[in-house]
């Protein structure tokens, strides 16, 4: 089952490791790491805005980022919070194959 990478901007510390335990006690991610805080410029409603965020980036399989995706964006403060999902090219079989055992119920 291949493998995704979720990226997810988040506004805080607190808000990614909230948003990490609810996606890995539910089974929606096997392991979510959240990673120090980034300087983020985005164009937003018309005006070029800047923040400090956090990442959060959850590792998962294809088959669950839809349901992922949706905790997420019920979960977010945001109003349109980055979720965005890359599959894996490769990886090491054994840690592959733990996320998929750990993502499921």
């Amino acid at each position: 089952m291949p493998v995704h990478l979720v990226f997810c901007s988040c506004p805080d510390a607190d808000t990614a490791r909230r948003l990490a335990t609810a996606l890995v006690e539910a089974r929606l991610a096997a392991c979510a790491s959240v990673l120090p805080p980034m300087r983020s410029v985005y164009r937003w409603q018309g005006t070029v805005e800047q923040a400090e965020e956090v990442l959060l980036l959850a590792k998962t399989t294809a088959d669950r980022v839809p349901a992922l995706t949706e905790r997420l964006r019920a979960l977010h403060p945001y109003e349109l919070p980055e979720i965005v999902a890359v599959e894996t090219a490769a990886g090491l079989p054994a840690y592959l194959d733990w996320v998929a055992a750990a993502t499921r119920e």
